[in-house]
Parts: structure tokens; sequence; C-alpha cells
């Protein structure tokens, strides 16, 4: 199972991935982090991994809610319709 995000990120560690989804694989390596963490601990290359992995995860998470509110249009009283993404948010970050 993949899940459907897209991804453009730069951050501090140097993780540069534009367009990619991410998958399954990664999301349960994030969950076995979280349990090893919570059992013995990690050691400070897990630490990292761990919050690299989670900073692409949110980052993922706020693309696809950006992306489904940009695609919400509202009917105004006076009957037109306002997308929401084009009245108030930027596309070209998508």
């Amino acid at each position: 199972m993949e899940v459907n995000f897209q991804i453009y990120l730069d951050d501090a560690a140097g993780c540069v991935r534009k367009g990619e989804n991410m998958n399954q694989k990664e999301l349960n390596r994030i969950n076995e982090l979280a349990r090893k963490s919570k059992a013995v601990g990690l050691t400070d290359q897990e630490k990292e991994e761990q919050a690299r992995l989670r900073r692409l995860y949110i980052e993922s998470v706020r693309m696809n809610l950006r992306s489904q509110l940009d695609a919400i249009d509202v009917r105004e009283k006076d009957g037109t319709i306002t997308n929401l993404g084009e009245k108030y948010g930027d596309k070209t970050k998508h």
C-alpha cells in the first residue's frame, strides 16, 4: 500500500524529495522506531532517522491537506463560485 502524498521538502538534515510519495515502508519504519524508543531507546543515528522521517510525514500531511483545501469551491450568496485555493492559498507551492 502506498500513501499518495506529494512531498516537496528541503529540511535541515539535507533531505530533498521532490514529488515522491511517502511509502508504506517509511511509515512502518516510523512506527518501528517509535516502539523501539519506548522499549529500549534509540541510538543517535536512529534518533536522527526518526526525526527525518517524522518531518517527511508531517510535511506530506500538510501538503495533502493544503491540496484538499485548495480544491474547495464555495458558492457565494450571489451565486458565484469562489475557489478557496485561489482566494486564500498559494497554488505555486504544490
